[in-house]
C-alpha cells in the first residue's frame, strides 16, 4: 500500500506542479529539479486563421447568376451585411467568411470600413494568413476592393476574394499593388 501510494503521490505531484501562464511552463521534474522553459505561442490564432481560409476556399468558384452582383450564394453574402442583390459584394464576402468562423466582426458591406486605423498596417513583413488586403482606387479616392490573404510568397500574396471577375476566386497579387492590410484576429 505504501508503494502504490508513493507512485500516485509522485504522479499527482508532477501534474500538480505543472502550471502554464501565457508564455512559460514551470515544472518540477521527478528528481526535484525546478526549471522554466519558454513555450511557443502556438495559439488558437493559427487555428482560427486556418479555419477562415478553409471556409473561404470552399467558396472558390461561386459565380454571380447574371453578372449583376446576384445569385443565390452571392445574395447570402450580401444579406449577411443587410444588403440585397445588385451591390458590390467583396466586403460582404469577407464579413460572411469571418462570421462562418465564429467572428462577429468585421460585418460591413463597405470595403473601406474593413480598414480601421487600429487594425491596419502597411509593413509587408507583418502579413499573416487570413489578414485582409485592400486595393485603392485613385478615381474613388478610397479602398474599393478587399479580399483575404491565403499566403505570402516573396513579394506576392495569394488571395481569396469575392466579386473578382464576378465570382469567388484565388489570385496572385504583388504587394506593391496593395494599399493596406488589416488584421481582424489580433
Amino acid at each position: 500500500m505504501g508503494r502504490t501510494l508513493g507512485q500516485e503521490t509522485l504522479e499527482t505531484t508532477s501534474v500538480a506542479l505543472r502550471s502554464r501562464d501565457k508564455h512559460r511552463v514551470n515544472s518540477l521534474d521527478l528528481c526535484g529539479t525546478f526549471y522554466q522553459e519558454k513555450v511557443p505561442r502556438h495559439s488558437a490564432n493559427k487555428e482560427k486563421r486556418n479555419l477562415i481560409i478553409t471556409i473561404a476556399s470552399a467558396e472558390l468558384g461561386i459565380k454571380e447568376a447574371t453578372g449583376n452582383n446576384d445569385g443565390p450564394r452571392v445574395e447570402q453574402y450580401l444579406r449577411y451585411t443587410n444588403l440585397g442583390p445588385g451591390y458590390d459584394w467583396c466586403a460582404s464576402f469577407v464579413s460572411w467568411v469571418y462570421a462562418q468562423a465564429g467572428f462577429s466582426a468585421p460585418r460591413n458591406p463597405w470595403s473601406p470600413a474593413l480598414f480601421p486605423r487600429a487594425r491596419t498596417y502597411k509593413d509587408t513583413d507583418e502579413i499573416q494568413q487570413a489578414d485582409l488586403f485592400g486595393i485603392y482606387s485613385s478615381g474613388l479616392k478610397r479602398i474599393h476592393h478587399v479580399g483575404l490573404i491565403r499566403s505570402k510568397q516573396d513579394q506576392y500574396i495569394l488571395t481569396i476574394e469575392g466579386n473578382s471577375n464576378n465570382r469567388v476566386e484565388s489570385r496572385r497579387r504583388h504587394v506593391k499593388t496593395v494599399y493596406s492590410y488589416a488584421d481582424w484576429i489580433k
